[in-house]
């Protein structure tokens, strides 16, 4: 999707999307380790004109796990591995929030999404979200977003059939192996606009 400035965006969740996804939250800049292929996938995004932002729940702030400061500490190791590889992300929404606080920003729900919308003055309809959870499919049909599913992180312990069973439940949802194959996805409809892709790469 396109800003009146001709901006192209695409929305990323962070754990399992970008880096190894880990059950005790990331809590320092030594832990965020990015997947394989990752960082270059968004290199790839980037280079072929689109922008990059990353959408993500963050509760083990809310938690007491892990200071602001940490967060920003992590989040500049992440932006400095990004630039080894060319890469770049313009900006990261986090929720701070625990599911107890009942907010507007936790996914599933789509106030982050609604935030990023206001940034960069974007109407989110068909703007490519990537996750890899049913909630991140959620957020991204509740924000109006094109949804697509990474098997790269949490949904990498999904059988096949519960994979197709949960793309179901999202008119439009698409699943790929990890980021690299959804570049791989993005970049080719940018060269055959007109072409229909299966539900899997």
């Amino acid at each position: 999707m396109k800003t009146t400035a001709g901006t192209r965006l695409v929305i990323l969740g962070r754990d399992g999307v970008l880096n190894e996804y880990r059950e005790g939250h990331v809590t320092a800049a030594d832990e965020w380790r990015p997947l394989a292929g990752a960082l270059e996938a968004v290199a790839r995004i980037n280079h072929a004109g689109w922008h990059t932002v990353v959408a993500t729940n963050q509760s083990g702030i809310g938690r007491g796990m892990i200071e602001m400061s940490a967060v920003n500490a992590v989040h500049a190791h992440m932006n400095q591995l990004m630039q080894t590889y060319g890469a770049r992300i313009d900006a990261v929404f986090f929720c701070p929030h625990t599911p107890q606080d009942d907010c507007d920003c936790r996914k599933p729900r789509p106030g982050l999404m609604q935030d990023i919308a206001r940034r960069y003055g974007i109407d989110l309809t068909g703007v490519p979200m990537v996750g890899d959870t049913a909630r991140d499919l959620s957020a991204a049909q509740a924000a109006g977003c094109e949804p697509h599913l990474v098997l790269s992180g949490r949904a990498a312990a999904l059988a096949p059939e519960q994979v197709q069973a949960l793309l179901a439940q999202v008119p439009g949802a698409r699943a790929h192996a990890d980021l690299g194959a959804f570049a791989d996805h993005l970049l080719l409809r940018d060269h055959h606009p007109d072409s229909r892709f299966g539900a899997l790469s």
